[in-house]
């Protein structure tokens, strides 16, 4: 059976929920036969393996090490889980200060043990910041590192299609925009429902705006319901979407949805935020973001609420301050 590419792919946090999933999923859709499981945490990593072996995949290569140098050595594409996860009653920026460090480190291994990495996909919360974090240390271009705010257009899909009860696949162009996390900008403009305008829909008996307004906050604290549902933070979804973003930069489809990325430009300038992006083989880029004046002022006080955590960051010493980041990594 054929797979996108023969390149090592390394998974960090294998032996967490989203780490494990991101194994089966990456398995299961075919993307390379040489899987590469990282974790300190060797006993559960050694549990995944057995599982993954215990599935019976064709022509797969499980490999796996509680040494970073091992693991990541010759890595060509990563995506990394390998921070604390959320728990009930917490934000995704009360883990701003342990996770970034985390990131910090990420970075750093990976200019040191494979600085020939074609693209790093960053999903452990704050995962704007430890994404910037990650991107900073890692000498890599911005192209090469994405963050997982595709997540919020994917809630706002499923939430539009409940309301109407239409099939998920009916509901096009929902999206999301700058961090992802409850301060996200959530758009109308772009989406359609069984292809009418969200925004024809907005006021109307189809959709109150007080129902458009409830809907909202449920797509910003979806991640929150997931915890209050499952006593757990979210690992399916993060897992699938992740795989997702990475098999389109090994060769695979282009990705559907907006990803985090590395944005300075006039207005949004040196951080890491959801924007409308083209993922592929080439990496990430993004394009300008079109909506209603509302729509872009929530999207500046998103972005507003990003630089507010960088600057934290910043100030805890664990990444230098803007004009210090070239010498860095000069890609930036």
């Amino acid at each position: 059976m054929s797979f996108l590419t023969n390149d090592k792919l390394t998974i960090v946090g294998a032996a967490g929920m989203i780490g494990s999933n991101m194994a089966q999923t990456a398995a299961m859709m075919r993307l390379t036969p040489n899987i590469c499981l990282y974790d300190p945490f060797e006993k559960g990593l050694e549990g995944v393996v057995e599982e993954m072996r215990h599935c019976g995949f064709d022509d797969i290569n499980f490999t796996y090490s509680s040494d970073v140098k091992e693991a990541f050595t010759g890595s060509k594409y990563m995506i990394s889980s390998g921070g604390a996860p959320r728990k009930n009653g917490m934000t995704r920026e009360d883990l701003l200060k342990g996770n970034a460090e985390i990131a910090a480190q990420l970075g750093k291994d990976i200019k040191s043990y494979c600085p020939e990495l074609q693209h790093l996909t960053v999903i452990f919360n704050p995962a704007d910041i430890t994404g910037l974090v990650a991107l900073i240390y890692s000498g890599l271009k911005p192209s090469q590192v994405t963050t997982l705010a595709a997540l919020d257009s994917t809630r706002l899909q499923s939430e539009l299609a409940k309301h109407f009860g239409v099939a998920q696949n009916k509901v096009t162009n929902a999206r999301t925009y700058g961090g992802h996390g409850e301060q996200m900008a959530v758009f109308a403009s772009t989406a359609k429902v069984d292809g009418k305008p969200l925004t024809d829909l907005i006021g109307t008996d189809a959709l109150t705006n007080e129902e458009w307004a409830e809907l909202k906050t449920r797509v910003t604290k979806g991640g929150a319901n997931i915890i209050k549902l499952r006593g757990r933070s979210s690992f399916q979804s993060p897992a699938y979407t992740s795989v997702e973003m990475i098999r389109a930069t090994m060769g695979g489809e282009a990705f559907r949805w907006p990803a985090g990325c590395y944005v300075n430009e006039q207005g949004f300038e040196h951080i890491m935020m959801a924007m409308e992006t083209t993922l592929d083989k080439n990496g990430v880029s993004f394009g300008k973001v079109n909506g209603t004046e509302a729509e872009l002022a929530e999207l500046k006080q998103s972005y507003s609420h990003l630089v507010k955590l960088r600057d934290e960051v910043i100030s805890m010493g664990i990444i230098p301050t803007t004009d210090q980041w070239n010498s860095v990594n000069p890609n930036l």
